[in-house]
C-alpha cells in the first residue's frame, strides 16, 4: 500500500479539527471520502473540507474502490459493526476510543483483525504526542527513580469545558457510549498507564450514581496493580462544584515526582525539592502525530502505535471499574 486513501465513517464533531484535517497534512495520506447518516451534513462536511466524495451509508463508503483505509469516528455503539465490516472488506481500520461499548465487543474486533489478517489501530492518540512521549522518556531514564505509585484525579462539574459538545448528549447514554463521561475520558488516562507501566495483573473499582437524575455512574474509583508492583489509584467524579475541578496525575518515585494534566500542556518534575516545569504548545490537530504513525504502519514502514490487544486491556479495566456497581 503506497498512498493511503482514507474514508471517514462518522464525520461529526471530533473530526472537524482534532483529526479530519490531519489526513491531508501527512505525506502519502489523502482523505477521499466521508460518511454520515445525515446526507446533508455529510455533503456539507465534504464541501467545507474539500473532500471529493460523501455518503450517507457506511457500506457504500467501505465498498468504494478508491478508499483503501477506514477511520471510524462514530459513537462507540457503531464501532464493532463498522470495524468488522471494513476488516472483512480487506481495509485496515483506525477506530476511535473507547474501542467499543465493552470488552466483549472489543474482543470480537480484535479477533476479526486476526481472522481477516487486516490491520487495526485504536485511537489512543496521546501515546504519540510530545508531552506524553517526554513523560515516557523520563520514566525510562528513571528521572524520579523507581516508580512506587500513581494518583490520578479527574473531577469535573457537569458543564465542563473538557467534555466534548455534541448535538445530542450521547456520551451519557450507555446504550450509545457504553457508560457516562468516564467512558469518554478515562480511556485516554488508563491507556497511558498501560503504555507507561505494562501489564495490569489486578484491577477493581466502584461506580456510583451520586446525582439522583444521573442516567449513568457519575463517580468512579479504580485501583490497578501492575506487573512491576506499581499501584495506580484513580478517582473520576462529574458532579463537583467548579471550585473543586481537577485534572491531575502524580507519578511518585523513589527520588521524586512527575505531575501532569492529561488534558493540559505541562509536566512538573520535582526531584528532592527542586522543581522544574516543562510547557508544551497545544497541537492544532491533536491526532496528527498518531495518524502519522498509523499511515507508516499501514504502509509497512512502522509498528502498530496502539494494537487492538492493547486497547482491549483498557476496556477490560473500564468494565471492572464500572459494571459491578453502576
Amino acid at each position: 500500500m503506497n498512498e493511503i486513501k482514507w474514508g471517514i465513517i462518522g464525520c461529526g464533531d471530533v473530526t472537524e479539527v482534532k483529526s479530519g484535517p490531519a489526513f491531508n497534512k501527512i505525506a502519502n495520506s489523502q482523505l477521499v471520502a466521508v460518511m454520515r447518516r445525515d446526507a446533508a451534513k455529510a455533503e456539507d462536511y465534504a464541501k467545507r473540507h474539500s473532500v471529493p466524495k460523501w455518503y450517507s451509508n457506511a457500506s457504500d463508503l467501505i465498498n468504494d474502490t478508491e478508499v483503501n483505509a477506514i477511520y471510524i469516528a462514530t459513537p462507540p455503539l457503531q464501532h464493532e459493526e463498522y470495524t468488522i465490516a471494513a476488516l472483512a472488506a480487506g481495509k485496515p481500520v483506525y477506530v476511535e476510543k473507547p474501542m467499543a461499548l465493552n470488552s466483549a465487543a472489543a474482543q470480537r474486533m480484535a479477533d476479526a483483525s486476526k481472522e481477516f489478517d487486516v490491520k487495526l489501530v485504536v485511537a489512543h492518540y496521546r501515546r504519540a504526542q510530545p508531552l506524553f512521549l517526554k513523560i515516557k522518556s523520563l520514566l525510562t531514564e528513571k528521572a524520579i527513580g523507581d516508580v512506587r505509585f500513581v494518583d490520578l484525579k479527574m473531577l469535573q462539574p457537569a458543564a465542563s469545558d473538557i467534555i466534548a459538545n455534541s448535538e445530542e448528549n450521547w456520551r451519557i447514554n450507555p446504550e450509545i457510549s457504553g457508560g457516562g463521561l468516564f467512558h469518554d475520558l478515562a480511556p485516554h488516562q488508563l491507556d497511558l498507564m498501560l503504555y507507561y507501566f505494562g501489564e495490569a495483573i489486578h484491577f477493581h473499582g466502584l461506580a456510583s450514581k451520586q446525582e439522583a437524575t444521573a442516567p449513568v455512574a457519575d463517580l468512579v474509583t479504580g485501583h490497578i496493580q501492575f506487573e512491576n508492583n506499581i499501584v495506580f489509584n484513580g478517582l473520576w467524579c462529574f458532579s463537583v462544584p467548579k471550585s473543586e475541578q481537577a485534572d491531575s496525575c502524580d507519578i511518585i518515585g523513589s527520588k521524586g515526582k512527575i505531575s501532569f494534566s492529561v488534558f493540559g500542556q505541562y509536566i512538573r518534575i520535582n526531584i528532592k525539592g527542586k522543581e522544574e516545569t516543562i510547557s508544551f504548545e497545544a497541537l492544532q490537530h491533536v491526532e496528527q502525530p498518531m495518524i502519522e504513525q498509523v499511515v507508516a504502519y499501514f504502509r509497512g514502514e512502522g509498528e502498530n502505535p496502539c494494537a487492538a490487544e492493547d486497547a482491549l486491556e483498557t476496556m477490560k479495566i473500564m468494565d471492572a471499574f464500572t459494571t459491578a456497581n453502576s
